[in-house]
């Protein structure tokens, strides 16, 4: 269940940091992040911590299970 979790927070950061990334281009227009060079630095940083959640979520959820008695 927790891998499900954290796929889905990862997959959710990976949009946001894009999302934000394209506002500090300048790509999408609309608000106050639009064209602001801040926001072109932090979103691929949230992006890339996205990507890494999603990856840690997924090797989760193919990891053998290591339950007592098996």
């Amino acid at each position: 269940m927790t891998s499900w979790i954290l796929i889905v927070v990862g997959v959710l950061l990976a949009l946001v940091g894009g999302l934000w990334t394209l506002q500090g281009l300048g790509v999408v227009g609309g608000s106050v992040m639009s064209g602001n060079a801040t926001w072109a630095v932090v979103g691929p940083v949230v992006l890339v911590v996205g990507v890494a959640v999603v990856v840690i979520g997924l090797r989760l959820l193919r990891a053998p299970s290591r339950r007592r008695g098996d």
